[in-house]
């Protein structure tokens, strides 16, 4: 595969722009741009995220960082830069390998120093196995270079005291993060109530009729954010993403966005959410 197909498969899960990766206004904030579909209601929301609860339970992997949105805490149990890198793994990846790449990264370098004075090829040889391995280096190490030469330190918790819009000002300056990493970080990382759109979250909304079919997914992304109750985003997100993983109806659609299949299934039982398909 050649470089410049990898880099656009690597940009193009984050929702960017090959000449911009940046988070731009036109893809992250402004206004509605569906502001005549009310699709979802507060009610559907709650009624998909009900669903899919009694389906799932609430995913474990996204566990601790729900204990950290239910309570207060003096500490964190992952600093955001941690956060950022684990993100920049997981993309056009499995969680599996994202996991095994950023537990390889750690040990061969347990600090970001030992990163950022690391020659590539030693970087890329620990992240191997999470794929994209020279571009996702250089990303990593572009974060790394710009945080010691402006902020004089390897550390992101400054985030912390700021703003959603500030948030996403200042991660729009870093080469290779997107729109929805910034999301991801937002709520993950730094408690927004904010509402990424991957795949799964992308393809199901357009399935549910919560976008229109033309949408693409930086639209979505602030449709979304605009229509879903605060209180609801969190859950909802996990659970559309894990629901997305594990379901064989959402996964053959998401894998075919233009085919206009009908489910295949026994019963609803296999798929809560076909009851809410447009």
């Amino acid at each position: 595969m050649s470089k410049s197909l990898k880099r656009k498969r690597l940009l193009q899960d984050d929702g960017g722009d090959s000449k911009s990766p940046a988070c731009n206004e036109s893809t992250i904030s402004g206004g509605d741009p569906y502001p005549e579909l009310l699709r979802p209601s507060a009610e559907e929301c709650r009624d998909v995220r009900d669903a899919l609860l009694s389906l799932h339970g609430f995913p474990p992997e996204f566990a601790s960082y729900r204990r950290q949105r239910l309570r207060s805490l003096d500490g964190h149990e992952e600093s955001v830069l941690d956060g950022l890198v684990k993100i920049l793994l997981s993309q056009n990846t499995t969680e599996a390998n994202s996991q095994r790449a950023f537990a390889s990264l750690k040990a061969a370098f347990p600090k970001w120093e030992d990163v950022l004075v690391a020659e590539p090829n030693s970087v890329e040889n620990a992240i191997r196995c999470g794929g994209l391995a020279p571009k996702k280096t250089v990303f990593i190490k572009n974060i790394l270079s710009r945080l010691q030469r402006e902020r004089g330190s390897l550390c992101l918790e400054y985030l912390r005291g700021l703003t959603v819009e500030e948030v996403k000002t200042e991660l729009s300056h870093f080469k290779g993060i997107g729109p929805k990493t910034v999301s991801c970080v937002l709520m993950f990382n730094l408690q927004h109530n904010d509402f990424p759109v991957d795949t799964h979250v992308f393809e199901i909304s357009k399935a549910l009729g919560w976008v229109p079919k033309t949408a693409d997914r930086n639209r979505t992304y602030v449709h979304l954010n605009h229509r879903i109750p605060d209180e609801l985003k969190f859950d909802l997100n996990c659970l559309l993403y894990t629901h997305g993983k594990l379901c064989s109806n959402c996964k053959k659609n998401a894998a075919k966005p233009k085919a206009k299949a009908k489910a295949k299934v026994a019963s609803p039982d296999d798929c809560p959410l076909l009851g809410f398909l447009v």
